[in-house]
């Protein structure tokens, strides 16, 4: 509750100042996470950890052209940001925001309204005082203000200012879906490719399989395998067939999925050419010394900062509450009762009614409402510091695969090489007669199963540097609007 003196300072500056605001002071609260990004194994190939050159470009100055290399992705996310119906929704939610501060910043004006009106009045004869019945008609034109609050206390403006952080807490939210959007076309891209091949691998798998099953066949119809070698290579064939409908019906979802969220039809040949998981050039890779600054800017931290500034502001207006509204009706004009009197001489006329209005008692109403603010702001520093957190892990997240995916890869390449060499001398010794056919079999499901994790590992890679495209803000590049901190974030160097 401000004081008598505060008051008195806030009428004899309202003149020259336009009156005094009655929002606090908000003080960002500490970041609610560790010092420093964390370390360990999962962390120590991570390029992110090594420093950067002084010359090298950063994440932060690449805009998605620049990261995202493959012209077919790059193609299928223009798309999807010119079609794509949940951006289109979250542009049309920052033009309404943006009107919504429009009309809430008109109230910081008086609103001037022309009017003329016209007024036939019959006067009963009994009431003439002539004794007989009377009309009358008067004619009135007029300039007006009404009911124009004068802000001393700064209600209007501390709603003024809620709305404007509220509006730029749709722009991030639009910028949160934008570069969510560039994500998930990226992610659906690659999972298609990775699909797709994984369905040749196994077409090319069954055909070696009947194959061998049809040798086998052969063989037992010779007296050279038992009906035991058959069943088994039945069993692989039908476990073959069984995975090609599995990545039949996979890819022809994942089509479905890129389809929706590029928002228009794709062609029939779109990926005809793509290049395999293995050697597509598709993204730029992890540039070391990630700024630390980066955080900071991601999209949802910045919309719960100014979630936390339009709750701040709406304080100041719950205070102000407490405090006389003052409001101006006033017009000027003419009136007559002859038309082609109206604007002669001597028919000026004028009101003027200011008005005062000073809250006594309303049961509670204002503290109410201003302890109903307070705690607002209270949520909104509990998901600001949230946001931080959340932003925090995900990138801590996506480092740990960065340090650990090109091991487990090159482990599970070394593993292809070694089960393809097992399965070609199994299958060598099948044909010789030293082994019977089962262990053919085992070598070829392993070399199978080795083969469909190495090509999965690959779209994982790759997917997780999409998912460090997005979590570090998405590869900065375009305009931001500047959110006032001087806070920092550890440093990954």
């Amino acid at each position: 509750m401000m004081t008598k003196r505060t008051l008195a300072a806030c009428t004899a500056l309202s003149l020259l100042l336009g009156g005094c605001s009655l929002i606090p002071d908000l003080e960002m609260p500490d970041l609610p996470v560790q010092g420093l990004w964390p370390s360990g194994p999962a962390y120590e190939k991570a390029s992110a950890n090594q420093p950067a050159a002084p010359d090298q470009e950063t994440l932060a100055d690449l805009g998605w052209r620049e990261f995202f290399r493959d012209a077919q992705m790059q193609s299928l996310i223009a798309r999807a940001l010119a079609n794509n119906r949940d951006l289109r929704v979250a542009a049309l939610n920052v033009e309404k925001a943006r009107a919504t501060y429009r009309v809430s910043r008109a109230d910081l004006y008086p609103e001037i309204d022309a009017g003329g009106s016209v007024a036939p009045q019959r006067t009963a004869k009994d009431l003439s005082g002539t004794g007989q019945a009377k009309t009358s008609t008067e004619y009135q034109a007029n300039l007006g203000i009404s009911a124009f609050e004068l802000d001393l206390f700064g209600r209007i403006r501390s709603l003024n200012e809620q709305a404007l952080e509220q509006y730029f807490e749709t722009e991030e939210a639009r910028r949160a879906t934008q570069i969510s959007l560039i994500s998930e076309v990226a992610s659906a891209y690659l999972t298609l490719l990775a699909d797709r091949q994984l369905l040749a691998l196994t077409e090319d798998t069954l055909t070696a399989q009947q194959q061998t099953y049809e040798l086998t066949v052969n063989q037992f119809n010779q007296g050279q395998a038992t009906q035991l070698d058959v069943a088994q290579a039945r069993t692989s064939v039908d476990t073959a067939r069984a995975n090609k409908a599995l990545y039949i019906r996979n890819v022809a979802q994942d089509r479905n999925a890129l389809q929706l969220l590029v928002g228009e039809p794709l062609a029939d040949d779109f990926a005809g050419k793509a290049p395999a998981i293995q050697t597509g050039d598709f993204m730029t890779d992890l540039p070391s010394g990630l700024p630390s600054g980066l955080l900071l800017r991601r999209p949802d931290v910045r919309e719960a900062e100014h979630a936390l500034r339009a709750a701040n502001a709406n304080i100041g207006a719950a205070r102000a509450a407490f405090w006389p509204t003052i409001s101006l009706t006033a017009n000027a004009g003419f009136a007559s009762g002859q038309l082609t009197d109206l604007f002669a001489g001597g028919s000026g006329a004028w009101l003027f009614n200011p008005s005062i209005s000073l809250p006594i008692f309303d049961a509670g109403r204002n503290e109410a409402n201003l302890e109903s603010a307070k705690v607002d702001e209270k949520i909104a520093v509990a998901q600001y510091e949230k946001a931080i957190q959340t932003a925090f892990r995900e990138v801590a997240d996506a480092l740990a695969a960065r340090g650990t995916f090109d091991d487990q890869i090159a482990a599970q390449q070394s593993l292809v090489d070694a089960t393809q060499q097992s399965y070609d001398l199994s299958v060598l010794r099948f044909q010789q007669g030293l082994d019977s056919y089962l262990t053919t079999l085992d070598s070829q499901r392993t070399l199978y199963s080795a083969q469909q994790t190495l090509i999965s590992l690959e779209e994982q890679r790759l997917a997780n540097l999409v998912t460090l495209y997005q979590v570090l803000g998405g590869g900065v590049g375009e305009t931001r609007s500047t959110v006032a901190t001087s806070r920092a974030i550890p440093t990954i160097d």
